[in-house]
C-alpha cells in the first residue's frame, strides 16, 4: 500500500471509528436509560415496523451510492442523476408506507402502528435527500465531517427521546428519537457539503448507475427481508414482549460487530476500489483487512457472550433477564459479520454485482429454510439457527471470493 493510500486508510479508519463508536456509545448510554423507563412491549412495537423502514431505505439508496463510490470517472451528471432519482424513490416509498399502514396495523393487530408508521416514515424522505452528499464524503475518505454530524444527531435525538420517555410518552419517545435523528442528519449534511445539483437528469448516467446498482438493490432487499424476517415472525406468532426481548438482545449483540463492520466497510470499499485493476495488490490488502477485523472482533464477541448476565442486570435491570440467553447466542452468530462484509466488498470492487446477487440469493434461501425449521421450537432455537446460517454463509462467501 502506497504512503498516500496508507495515510488515507489510517485517517479513514480513525474518523470512521470515531463516528461509529462515539455516536453508538452515546446512543448506547441513552438506550440504557430508555430501557429502564420504557416497557419491554414498547421496543417490540417499534421492532414490528423495522422491516418496512429498512426495505424502504434499501430502495432509497438503490445501490447508487456504491455505484458513485466505485465509478473512476465520476461527473456532475452522475451525481445529479442519483440525487433526483433518490428523491423520487424516497417520496414514493413514504407514500406507499402511508397508504399501507392500516394493513400493517391489522396484520399485527396493533392499532398504534398506524400513526407510528406515518411519522417514522418521514425519516425515509430525509435520508433520500442526502445520499449523494454522504457518498461524496466517503469517496474523499472524509469521515471527520460525518463523525461530527453523526455525534450531533445522536445527542439531540437522544436527549429528546429521554425527555419524552421521562414524561410518559412511552413508545413515542423511540419514534421521535429516530425521526429527529434523520432530520438533523439531512440538514447538517447539506450545510457541510458544498455540492449541489447543477445539471439535469441524464439517461446515460442512469443506465450506468442502475446497471451496477440494481443488482446491489436486489441483494440488499434479499438481505434486509431476511434479517427482518425474525422480528416479523416473532411479532406475528409470539408477542410484543418476546419481540422486545429479542430486539434488545440483537441490538446489544450487533453493537460491537456491526460498528466494527461499518468502520471497515466504509473505509475498505473506496480504498480497495482505487486498486481494483491490480489483483496482486488488491489480494494482499484484502487479506490484511481480514486479519485485522478477526483479531479485533472475535475476542470482543466471545467476551460479550461470557458477561451477558451481569451486563444485562447491571445496565437495564433484571426485568430484561429474558434476553440474556438470546444475547449469548446472537453474539456467536454476529462475530462473523466483519468477515462477511469484507468478502462482499471485494466482489463489489471487482464489479461483480451479478455474483454478489447470486450469492445473496443462495444464502437467503438457505436461511429461510433454517428459519422455517426452527419456528415451531421457539425463539431460542431460531437464534441457534442464525449461528448455523452464519457459518454456512461464511463458507459460501469465502469460496466465491477465493475464485
Amino acid at each position: 500500500m502506497s504512503d498516500n493510500l496508507k495515510a488515507k486508510a489510517t485517517r479513514g479508519v480513525f474518523w470512521s471509528s470515531v463516528d461509529r463508536f462515539s455516536s453508538q456509545g452515546i446512543s448506547f448510554v441513552f438506550t440504557i436509560f430508555l430501557a429502564r423507563i420504557l416497557d419491554i412491549s414498547d421496543y417490540g412495537i417499534v421492532a414490528m415496523i423495522a422491516v418496512f423502514m429498512a426495505v424502504a431505505q434499501v430502495f432509497v439508496d438503490s445501490g447508487f451510492s456504491a455505484a458513485l463510490i466505485r465509478k473512476p470517472d465520476l461527473n456532475e451528471e452522475d451525481k445529479s442523476t442519483a440525487f433526483y432519482f433518490n428523491i423520487v424513490v424516497g417520496v414514493v416509498c413514504y407514500g406507499v408506507l402511508f397508504l399501507v399502514s392500516p394493513l400493517i396495523a391489522d396484520f399485527y393487530d396493533e392499532a398504534l402502528l398506524l400513526p407510528i408508521i406515518r411519522v417514522t416514515g418521514l425519516s425515509i424522505v430525509f435520508n433520500s435527500l442526502c445520499v449523494v452528499q454522504r457518498a461524496l464524503f466517503t469517496i474523499a475518505v472524509n469521515f471527520k465531517i460525518q463523525a461530527i454530524i453523526s455525534l450531533t444527531c445522536t445527542l439531540i435525538s437522544g436527549i429528546v427521546g429521554l425527555v419524552m420517555a421521562y414524561h410518559g410518552y412511552g413508545v413515542w419517545a423511540l419514534v421521535a428519537q429516530s425521526t429527529i435523528s434523520a432530520f438533523f442528519n439531512f440538514v447538517l449534511l447539506w450545510l457541510c457539503s458544498r455540492w449541489r445539483p447543477v445539471t439535469g437528469f441524464s439517461k446515460a448516467s442512469f443506465r450506468y448507475l442502475f446497471s451496477f446498482g440494481s443488482k446491489l438493490l436486489a441483494s440488499g432487499l434479499l438481505d434486509t427481508l431476511y434479517n427482518n424476517a425474525y422480528p416479523i415472525v416473532i411479532g406475528k406468532f409470539f408477542n410484543s414482549a418476546q419481540l422486545g426481548l429479542y430486539s434488545r438482545a440483537q441490538g446489544y449483540a450487533s453493537l460491537p460487530s456491526s460498528n466494527i463492520t461499518g468502520v471497515l466497510q466504509r473505509v475498505t470499499f473506496p480504498l480497495l476500489s482505487l486498486m481494483q485493476n491490480d489483483d496482486e495488490r488488491l489480494a494482499f490488502n484484502y487479506r490484511r483487512f481480514l486479519r485485522v477485523s478477526a483479531f479485533v472482533v472475535f475476542p470482543l464477541m466471545v467476551m460479550l457472550a461470557a458477561v451477558a448476565t451481569p451486563l444485562i442486570r447491571v445496565l437495564i435491570t433484571s426485568k430484561w433477564d429474558g434476553c440474556i440467553q438470546f444475547l449469548q447466542i446472537l453474539s456467536l452468530a454476529m462475530m462473523w459479520y466483519p468477515i462477511h462484509s469484507i468478502n462482499l466488498n471485494l466482489l463489489q470492487v471487482k464489479g461483480r454485482s451479478d455474483l454478489f446477487l447470486r450469492l445473496e440469493a443462495y444464502k437467503k434461501i438457505m436461511g429461510v429454510l433454517i428459519l422455517v425449521c426452527t419456528i415451531p421450537v421457539g425463539v431460542t432455537a431460531m437464534c441457534w439457527g442464525l449461528v448455523f446460517n452464519s457459518l454456512l454463509s461464511l463458507a459460501m462467501n469465502t469460496y466465491y471470493t477465493g475464485k
